[in-house]
This record gives C-alpha cells, sequence and structure tokens, in this order.
C-alpha cells in the first residue's frame, strides 16, 4: 500500500450536509476495495484564485488515503462523473514521507559531532577606547 493525498474542490451550491454525505461515499468506495482513509481535512468554504466553472468559491477537502492505484483510479473516475466536483488532484506522498524521514535521521546523526554554540561564552572586547573629553 502506498501513502496519497487526494485533494478535491467541491462547488459552493452543496449544502455541508451534502457535502458531507459525499466524502463519507468516497471513504466508502476506499474502505471497500481494502483501502485506508487515514485522514479527512475539510478546510470548509474558501474562495478561489481564478474562476472555476464559473464560481469564485468552493470546499476544499484533502483526503490522506493508504491504497493501490486502483482505488485512486476508481476515485478520480467518480470526480470525474460528480458534478459538484470542480477540480482534484491525486498526489503519491510515501516517497516524500520516507525521503524526509532519511533526512531527519541523517541530522540526527550529525547532531552530536556539532560543538555546542552555548557552550563558548562571548568574548569582551580586546580594546577599550579611552573615554571621549567631549562628553
Amino acid at each position: 500500500m502506498r501513502t496519497y493525498e487526494v485533494a478535491f474542490i467541491a462547488a459552493p451550491t452543496l449544502t455541508p450536509e451534502e457535502l458531507d454525505a459525499f466524502i463519507a461515499q468516497m471513504q466508502t468506495v476506499v474502505e471497500n476495495k481494502n483501502g485506508k482513509v487515514v485522514k479527512v481535512d475539510n478546510w470548509g468554504k474558501k474562495s478561489l484564485a481564478y474562476k472555476i466553472k464559473k464560481f469564485r468559491e468552493g470546499y476544499y477537502v484533502i483526503l490522506t488515503l493508504e491504497a493501490d492505484g486502483a482505488i485512486i483510479a476508481e476515485l478520480e473516475r467518480r470526480f470525474r462523473v460528480a458534478d459538484h466536483v470542480i477540480r482534484f488532484l491525486s498526489i503519491r506522498i510515501d516517497e516524500d514521507l520516507k525521503r524526509s524521514e532519511k533526512m531527519t535521521a541523517a541530522r540526527q546523526r550529525k547532531a552530536p559531532k556539532r560543538p555546542a554554540a552555548a557552550s563558548s561564552p562571548v568574548s569582551e572586547p580586546e580594546h577599550e577606547f579611552p573615554a571621549s573629553p567631549l562628553g
């Protein structure tokens, strides 16, 4: 199983109940095909940067899934057929997560080799200037 983020924008004409029902339907599709919905992130209604299908606003929803390619293909097919989905995007993120974990581990291995910055005291200036006779 791979990790994906599937983001979609739903039309602002939907009621919150209809949006919740659609999200539940997508979760059911994933779970029926032996996938797992890790997280559902509903951002609510936001304004769009530009008009999409004559809409200036939309409901932003991001689903984090553990699934295979067939499940993602089925979700995208359903997004294309649904009239109230105005944009969608599926991204495979497991490679990015693996890369970030590897970088974090490398940083932790190098951390003890660096000298601690707080242990060195701040040095005083070597030369002091005489007081000015003007003031």
